[in-house]
């Protein structure tokens, strides 16, 4: 029961996420101030936005066993969206690291989680089209797991600000945490088969 209220929790998040960041490309709401000072931030934070929210919202679905078994055409399709948003949003979140004014340490932070994104879903479609499926899964829970990044941010800032951890350490910190930690319990998950 638990487990099941975790996946649909962590589904609802993912979409809810995925739909508040469209607003960069429809000019809706507040920018944060460290956003808008990102040199790149013209036009890479819009293609970051589609793409990653894109993938971050078909992720969960394409993690589901039910799906892949009435739908495989639906698995494949949607398969194919969340590893072009992948590739997308990792590819404008190098871009995006590199124009960080937070330093170097949130954009190593940062930096490394578009390369290992990257890495991840191209090792899952790689394995997919090797119809290696076991492999697939694995390296696709990894990729999920650094899509889900995004909802973690967004957890660890408001979280930091509440308890009055200075907004600069907090984000340095936060590049790292919001995904180092979904990786590590991807990879539990994955050793010990769980769902």
């Amino acid at each position: 029961m638990l487990s099941k209220a975790i996946r649909y929790g962590g589904a609802l998040l993912g979409v809810g996420v995925g739909l508040l960041s469209l607003r960069y490309i429809a000019g809706v709401g507040p920018v944060p101030a460290n956003v808008l000072a990102n040199r790149y931030f013209d036009p890479w934070i819009a293609v970051h936005a589609v793409a990653a929210s894109i993938a971050l919202m078909l992720g969960a679905m394409q993690l589901s066993s039910v799906m892949r078994r009435r739908w495989p055409g639906l698995h494949r399709a949607s398969g194919w969206l969340y590893v072009l948003g992948c590739i997308v949003g990792a590819a404008s979140a190098l871009v995006l690291s590199a124009g960080l004014s937070s330093g170097p340490v949130a954009a190593a932070g940062f930096g490394a989680l578009g390369v290992l994104w990257l890495h991840a879903t191209m090792q899952g479609l790689g394995s997919a089209r090797a119809r290696d499926f076991s492999r697939h899964r694995a390296w696709m829970i990894r990729s999920y797991a650094l899509t889900f990044a995004a909802v973690t941010l967004r957890v660890y800032l408001p979280a930091s600000q509440l308890i009055g951890i200075d907004f600069d350490l907090a984000y340095r910190c936060i590049a790292w945490l919001a995904w180092v930690p979904n990786v590590v319990i991807a990879e539990v998950c994955i050793r010990h088969g769980a769902r």
